[in-house]
C-alpha cells in the first residue's frame, strides 16, 4: 500500500481548474505581502508570474488551451 501519485496529481489538477481564480488571487496577495515585508519587487513579481503561468485559465494555461 503506497501513495498513488497519479490520483494525487489528478486531484490537484482538478482543484486548479476549479479554483484557479482563487489560487491566482492568493498568489497575488502573497506576492504583495512579500514585497511589502522584504522588498525585492522585481524578483517577487517574477516568481508570482511563473506560478500564475502554471495555473490553467485566463492568466496561464500549461495545457495549451488558451488562445
Amino acid at each position: 500500500m503506497g501513495i498513488d501519485f497519479n490520483e494525487l496529481r489528478n486531484k490537484a489538477e482538478g482543484l486548479l481548474e476549479q479554483h484557479g481564480d482563487k489560487i491566482e488571487a492568493g498568489v497575488e496577495k502573497a506576492g504583495e505581502f512579500a514585497k511589502n515585508k522584504f522588498g525585492h519587487d522585481a524578483q517577487v513579481d517574477l516568481v508570482v508570474d511563473k506560478i500564475q503561468d502554471l495555473i490553467p485559465g485566463e492568466h496561464g494555461d500549461p495545457k495549451g488551451t488558451q488562445a
